[in-house]
């Protein structure tokens, strides 16, 4: 199954996911990562791992819309079949969910519906929370709202801070995102040879 990968800023999961899939204790292949910031260091990261990468940036077209078009031509181009959201600031709109409808996966820092949105670790501690963990879930038109396909739950230590947080849940990320793109890729390969 041939994956793209959207991110916005470091690239902690996409890289894991690239080498996961290179060194094929992932299933499928990363032919594409699109990033919406420039000069974001996903895209350095996933050059150096030999992929193809695209800094799309949003305030380049005239709307969304044109925006989302232009991925989708992109996507297109790649032959890309499943969309792995890792770390992507941006809602995903109309145009692209409908192109690839129940094809988009979104990877998110807390136990949803709990602390959905931005900074969810912080989110956490603010809310003196017991346990946070990981979410993975079908993309739909709002916020972290879609399908949850998997979550894992992680323990809040008292002294917990938000780089220590971060480290726990970071963890549990580069296992499970690997683990749920298996399990897509099996069902999607079940489903056609049915």
């Amino acid at each position: 199954m041939r994956l793209a990968i959207f991110a916005s800023g470091s690239g902690t999961n996409a890289e894991n996911l690239i080498k996961q899939t290179q060194n094929g204790s992932a299933k499928g292949d990363v032919v594409l990562v699109v990033s919406d910031k420039r000069q974001a260091p996903v895209l350095k990261k996933a050059s150096q791992l030999g992929v193809e990468t695209a800094e799309v940036i949003p305030n380049s077209f005239v709307n969304k819309q044109a925006y989302e078009g232009h991925l989708i031509e992109r996507l297109n181009a790649a032959k890309v079949e499943l969309i792995l959201l890792a770390g992507y600031m941006r809602l995903i709109g109309s145009v692209l969910l409908q192109a690839y409808e129940g094809r988009i996966v979104n990877i998110h820092p807390s136990l949803l519906p709990h602390f959905p949105g931005l900074d969810a670790v912080g989110q956490a501690l603010e809310a003196k929370a017991k346990e946070t963990g990981v979410t993975i879930h079908y993309v739909d038109a709002g916020m972290d709202t879609g399908p949850v396909i998997a979550q894992e739950k992680i323990a809040i230590a008292l002294d917990e801070n938000h780089a220590s947080l971060t480290k726990k849940i970071q963890a549990v990320e580069h296992q499970l995102y690997p683990q749920v793109v298996n399990q897509l890729v099996a069902e999607k390969t079940r489903g056609e040879n049915e």
